[in-house]
């Protein structure tokens, strides 16, 4: 009888993590990038040029991410997500990649921890949307 508690103890903390356990439902065995959604524009208004350019839309395993990059002259003025994964790591971690992005202005930046799926596909879609830019 000593032995019956530990064992079923244990036995139920082991099982715990299957019963939580949500696979992923990717469809393939790499994250695939797709073509930016449409060409960069440019609107100009008092001698400031300002440049929209869309990131391709990046399939991670917890849903797609997209970027949408406004540059202000050289510089990367805003970075708005239009698509990203409906999950609590992402909605904490896109302000923190949002605000280290306009701080690097470039997409060499950490990676939110916790949200490293989530954090890579921006960094794609975000690298992708600074080079259409050219």
């Amino acid at each position: 009888m000593k032995r019956a508690v530990p064992v079923l103890v244990l036995s139920v903390a082991g099982l715990i993590p299957l019963w939580r356990y949500a696979p992923s439902h990717d469809t393939g065995s790499f994250p695939a990038a797709s073509a930016p959604a449409s060409p960069p524009s440019v609107s100009s208004s008092g001698g400031t040029t300002s440049t929209v350019v869309p990131g391709p839309t990046v399939d991670t395993e917890k849903g797609p991410v997209q970027v949408e990059v406004t540059f202000d002259g050289d510089e990367i003025a805003s970075v708005r997500m239009l698509r990203q994964p409906d999950h609590p790591q992402t909605t904490t971690a896109v302000p923190q990649l949002i605000e280290e992005t306009l701080r690097a202005q470039s997409a060499d930046i950490d990676t939110v921890s916790g949200a490293t799926l989530t954090s890579d596909g921006y960094k794609e879609s975000l690298q992708a949307a600074i080079d259409a830019r050219g």
